[in-house]
């Protein structure tokens, strides 16, 4: 795998011992020449591909999308997509990969911005599930579902890089499922209950519909209700000092 992954457990502590979040991305080496506009042009191109991709995955599913619907998508001729990928499978990998990256960011970012409040883990668990609603469900949000259910068509090592970066992203989770434990606020054990708490949240990408029914707040809302017997609708509480 070109990228390392993110490691989003340091990120977070980080923010919990009060210190700034590290650098993500890395400063051009001097010296390195500036990439020209050509260059510059053949990653945005890249870009749409992959957003373009995860649409018409999601929509249509990965065997029914072909490499012609998705260069159509982006106005390209239909051989032009293997400039960027070797294959249909490898751009399939490529929707994948940055949806995690991306739910990995956007998890850090949201711990981050929610840190000077001093949330206790009850708020932190409603903020994890916001989150989350919002990258399943929000704008943008093809990538999750397409690797949530097309992984069969990658291959083992592509699953284990992936699982890898799963696991970066969970592994925030587990803290605070065991402070919720420890407080004889969650009914369940801690291992089993991050796996139906990802199981029923994964599950909305199935029967949720923005134009009917709940907001994303209201189904965090109802989640906390349904896992902790809290919803949290009144303002956030505070760790004592």
């Amino acid at each position: 795998m070109d990228k390392p992954a993110v490691r989003t457990r340091s990120a977070v502590h980080a923010v919990a011992d009060g210190h700034s979040l590290p650098a993500l991305a890395e400063k051009r080496p001097r010296g390195r020449p500036r990439k020209t506009i050509d260059e510059r042009d053949d990653g945005n191109r890249r870009v749409e591909l992959v957003n373009a991709a995860a649409k018409l995955f999601r929509r249509k599913g990965f065997d029914a999308t072909s490499t012609r619907d998705i260069a159509a998508a982006v106005g390209m001729h239909s051989g032009s997509p293997f400039y960027h990928f070797k294959s249909k499978g490898a751009l399939l990998y490529a929707v994948m990969d940055e949806g995690m990256r991306s739910a990995i960011l956007r998890q850090t970012a949201a711990l981050a911005a929610a840190a000077q409040d001093a949330p206790d883990a009850a708020a932190l668990l409603r903020l994890l599930i916001r989150n989350h609603f919002d990258v399943l469900l929000g704008t943008g949000s093809d990538f999750i579902p397409v690797m949530l259910y097309e992984s069969r068509s990658i291959t083992a090592k592509q699953r284990a890089s992936l699982a890898r970066l799963q696991g970066d992203y969970e592994s925030v989770w587990e803290p605070v499922l065991q402070a919720l434990s420890s407080d004889g606020r969650l009914q369940c054990p801690v291992k089993l209950a991050r796996l139906l708490i990802f199981g029923a949240l994964n599950w909305s990408v199935q029967w949720f519909d923005a134009k009917k029914g709940a907001s994303l707040d209201e189904l965090a809302d109802a989640a906390m209700a349904l896992f902790i017997g809290e919803s949290l609708q009144k303002p956030m509480r505070r760790n004592r000092a």
